[in-house]
């Protein structure tokens, strides 16, 4: 005999409204109600049907994704994360690449739109007023930066350069540079913020090498700028851009850190793994997905119609091998 909505909620002790808002609606309902039901749910084999739970509640079941590239080994743990979150509430995740184009975002966003309850933007990068104006149909949560009116999770950047300009002026560095992401990138701007604070605060003189693609070509392309400075040491934009540094640093037979020490940010998987190991700050990668799944579930309960959440993640200086003592 087929288990039905009625068994699981006599062994779970609650109402079949309770059972039905626990499994169609997650978030409007209590932890412990939601805990019991799904036990009982998992006991009895019980998997209720998508189609007329969808049908039912007016929702899809679905979240919206877009990044701007897969590619890089930043975005696939936010996203992993992001779905292990959603499955846990019966939500699945669809995924859009916008391929580091602005130009694409919100016709990925208009793409998608009937198909998914809400969004999540990973760090994008059209302007806030093109998201704003054609973004007011369903709920959006935005990572990695912050668009006034939506909810949003980043990290504090700020706190991460901090801490890689404290441990590069403890070496006996006094002239850094700093590679540039994306001009469109807010988490760039950010992090420069935080880097001019930092490096004015201890009297350290900054070069700024420009705007470059988070990407190893784009570091490497970088590379005979920041030997062309006074810099003894060079934060870059992320860790792809830093990896990029190192391979063109070693083609020209520029000694890391021996002549030049090199911070990255993210602390990709990679990071660890290259020689020498990449010195960076750390972002609590999986923190984020899962924290963007938590507001924008709330966002479509209604528990944040204002759109003022905001979640502000630590980072952490990861110290390895590709940062040593300035050369006298």
């Amino acid at each position: 005999m087929a288990v039905t909505i009625k068994d699981v909620a006599r062994l779970a002790g609650v109402s079949q409204s309770s059972v039905c808002r626990a499994l169609a609606d997650p978030a409007r309902v209590r932890p412990e109600t939601r805990d019991r039901v799904e036990r009982a749910a998992h006991e009895l084999d019980y998997h209720p049907n998508r189609v007329a739970r969808s049908l039912i509640t007016g929702r899809t079941l679905n979240i919206g994704v877009v990044l701007p590239d897969l590619a890089n080994p930043f975005f696939p743990s936010v996203v992993k994360a992001i779905q292990t979150r959603a499955r846990g509430f019966d939500y699945a995740v669809f995924l859009s690449d916008t391929d580091e184009d602005p130009a694409l975002e919100v016709p990925a966003i208009r793409a998608l739109a009937e198909q998914v309850d809400g969004f999540l933007l990973c760090s994008p990068r059209a302007a806030d007023e093109e998201l704003r104006s054609n973004a007011r149909e369903k709920p959006i949560v935005v990572l990695n930066r912050r668009v006034t009116p939506f909810p949003s999770v980043t990290a504090d950047s700020a706190d991460g350069m901090r801490q890689a300009v404290a441990h590069l002026h403890a070496l006996g560095h006094r002239s850094v540079a700093y590679v540039a992401g994306p001009r469109t990138s807010w988490s760039n701007r950010d992090r420069l913020r935080g880097l001019r604070a930092a490096t004015a605060a201890r009297g350290m003189d900054l070069v700024e090498a420009g705007n470059v693609a988070p990407t190893v070509d784009g570091g490497a392309a970088a590379a005979d700028l920041v030997l062309a400075t006074p810099a003894t040491a060079v934060l870059a934009y992320n860790d792809l851009t830093a990896l990029g540094l190192i391979q063109r640093f070693h083609a020209r037979g520029v000694d890391v850190p021996g002549r030049i020490s090199v911070v990255g940010f993210d602390d990709i998987h990679l990071a660890a793994l290259v020689v020498p190991p990449l010195t960076t700050v750390a972002i609590a990668k999986e923190q984020i997905g899962r924290a963007g799944v938590d507001l924008l579930l709330a966002s479509m309960a209604g528990r944040d119609s204002t759109g003022t959440a905001r979640r502000v993640l630590p980072t952490q200086l990861i110290v390895r091998g590709s940062t040593g003592p300035a050369p006298v």
